[in-house]
């Protein structure tokens, strides 16, 4: 199969699993925003990224060398699941004994220890599921992977449905819902995959433990980084606000999601891609080329998502959340940049080296941490939804210069700065004038801009998804 037909393939085989997972996440907003009032909606998701932070550290990021090897074509599978299971158990084990420090800990108003077995459910089971998930998708199970995506929807709506709404559950119904749902997904895949066959009690070779390891420890310090720039601006917005404030700024950011969401169903199968032609003849011109037409949809959707941000806050969350518009376009600048560093990993991912990536990582965490002190007290909120775009300039900034070592891709620098700048540009109009058909007639000029400049790539992309979905249709007929 061409290459490229290929990866609009499984492109559209992760949309069916991812699209409807992400749409419930906006979908759900409305309801849960009215059933928990800012402080609990803060909280909840201060848990929420607590435990999220800690999976990759408790399992040394396992799920991402399970991914790794799993795609090897002349690898041992069992063995690769195997080591996986393992040290999620083992690093399991060794997370107990810190329960009794961590529920120490205390930032203004949230006290981790009211939570602490929430917490740990979360990370047990959650990273689990994320081990299942990667090794199925690395056996090339794809459509299995899919199915699980609309399952755990289903399944996550029922339980936030039941656990806020008859039960009047709270933050622990909000999180328990996540729980139980990822629950389900691992029961989904290991019936549907049969993965108990893919344990070996036995016969595991140390060379295949060492290389995971070797590959997946140098991620952890990375996903740490990468939380720092995603999630270190939500606790210190509690710590020189409160949770109120945390809980508006946690709403905007769910706006941005529409562009992790396009980004995500891509990246999922572009991983796959990446590393099945990485060694391949013109794979520099593949990995331009997709590059070129990934960068134009991200913006063009980011364009267009900053024109309706405050529709979309007015539907998406309830009325004493809408003030959080404010923080939406910035952050939506932040999150279109960040997808633009996922594409680069998968150099890093193709390559089975991922130092510089850790360093990279570091390059925008730091300036992350720097700013959010700097700005926060200054601009509030806002003043963290800047750190948070500027940090990840700097990291795209640093991994594009480094992964020129093993692959010279054409960024065309100069048309994405303008770019950018066009997203700056719309962002500084709507915080300014805030209303108005004087505003929203500029936002438009913009975003035309915006298209005018990606036309080219906008028809491509159209012309590869127009292309699968007629001949699939075709197929079905």
């Amino acid at each position: 199969m061409d290459k490229y037909k290929k990866l609009a393939t499984n492109t559209l085989i992760f949309a069916i699993g991812t699209f409807s997972s992400k749409v419930l996440s906006f979908l759900l907003m409305p309801y849960v925003t009215r059933m928990m009032v800012k402080g609990e909606y803060g909280t909840a998701d201060l848990i929420q990224q607590t435990a999220n932070v800690l999976i990759p550290i408790v399992f040394l990021q396992i799920n991402s060398a399970a991914l790794r090897f799993a795609l090897d074509k002349d690898g041992d599978k069992a063995e690769v699941f195997t080591v996986g299971i393992r040290t999620t158990l083992r690093g399991f084990a060794v997370f107990l004994l810190f329960a009794y420090p961590m529920s120490l800990i205390t930032i203004n108003d949230f006290r981790l220890g009211d939570y602490i077995h929430l917490i740990y459910a979360f990370v047990f089971v959650s990273g689990f599921r994320q081990l299942c998930q990667q090794f199925v998708r690395g056996c090339g199970k794809v459509k299995i992977f899919a199915i699980d995506g609309i399952i755990a929807t289903a399944t996550t709506l029922v339980f936030n449905l039941l656990f806020l709404g008859p039960l009047h559950w709270g933050v622990t119904g909000y999180i328990v819902a996540i729980i139980a749902s990822d629950l389900c997904s691992v029961l989904f895949l290991t019936v549907t995959c049969k993965l108990w066959k893919f344990v070996k009690l036995k016969g595991v070779r140390k060379s295949t433990t060492f290389d995971m390891l070797k590959y997946s420890i140098p991620m952890m310090p990375s996903i740490i980084l990468w939380w720092v720039v995603n999630v270190s601006d939500r606790y210190m917005v509690t710590y020189f606000i409160n949770s109120g404030a945390n809980g508006l700024y946690t709403a905007a950011s769910k706006i941005p999601n529409f562009v992790i969401m396009f980004s995500s169903i891509f990246i999922d199968a572009w991983q796959l891609s990446a590393v099945d032609e990485y060694d391949n003849e013109g794979t520099q011109d593949f990995f331009t080329n997709v590059f070129r037409v990934y960068s134009g949809g991200i913006f063009a959707v980011s364009s267009a998502l900053i024109i309706f941000c405050q529709l979309f806050t007015k539907i998406l969350v309830a009325p004493s959340y809408y003030e959080s518009w404010q923080y939406v376009p910035i952050l939506i600048i932040g999150t279109s940049i960040s997808c633009h560093v996922n594409f680069l990993a998968s150099v890093y991912m193709a390559e089975k080296k991922n130092i510089m990536a850790m360093v990279t990582a570091f390059a925008g965490a730091a300036a992350n941490v720097i700013l959010n002190l700097i700005l926060i007290p200054i601009m509030g909120a806002n003043g963290a939804a800047i750190a948070t775009a500027v940090s990840f300039i700097v990291a795209f900034s640093a991994r594009a210069l480094d992964a020129r070592r093993f692959l010279k891709i054409n960024y065309n620098t100069p048309v994405v700065v303008l770019e950018v700048l066009i997203l700056a540009a719309q962002s500084t109009v709507m915080l300014v004038m805030k209303s108005g058909i004087a505003m929203y007639a500029l936002e438009a000029v913009l975003l035309l801009v915006m298209i005018a400049i990606n036309y080219k790539q906008l028809l491509e992309l159209l012309n590869l998804v127009l292309d699968k979905f007629l001949r699939r249709k075709k197929n079905t007929e």
